[in-house]
């Protein structure tokens, strides 16, 4: 195995999990997974500029996300239907309601419990815009599933 490849495999064990949950969050499942096979794939063709970067899993994920451009945009699925754990029945509907911003901070850092710091770097935001995100979409949650906050 090259230096390259090795390279390129630790760097793919230690990204690929974010960068797939990332884009999952943004896409549903299928597109998801898709946009993630096609992020990684430049990133091999690409081996030298990523090597270079200061936040390379940012910018696969703008990669990836920019994959899945041009293909009609199918309804959010987050899990395929045949799969869903035992949640709350209108959770799927009311995060597919979510603004793209919201539903990332939401699903990365409650869903994953990925730390927020580690999710905005991953879609180039500040934390404290993150934060915001994820405020305003826990409160959208939580008044279309009529939930009450414990304030």
């Amino acid at each position: 195995m090259s230096d390259d490849e090795e390279w390129f495999e630790g760097f793919v064990r230690e990204v690929e999990p974010r960068l797939r949950i990332g884009l999952v969050a943004v896409f549903g499942q299928d597109r998801g997974r898709d946009a993630t096979a096609a992020a990684l794939a430049w990133g091999w063709e690409h081996l030298d500029r990523i090597r270079t970067m200061v936040n390379p899993a940012g910018y696969l994920y703008r990669v990836g996300r920019s994959s899945q451009r041009q293909r009609k945009r199918p309804a959010f699925r987050p899990v395929p239907d045949d799969t869903l754990p035992d949640v709350e029945p209108g959770l799927p509907k009311a995060l597919e309601r979510l603004s793209e911003k919201q539903r990332i901070a939401v699903v990365l850092v409650h869903a994953y419990g990925i730390g927020r710091r580690e999710v905005a770097e991953l879609v180039g935001v500040s934390v404290s815009t993150l934060d915001s995100h994820l405020a305003r979409g826990l409160e959208k949650l939580r008044k279309s599933l009529g939930v009450m906050a414990n304030v």
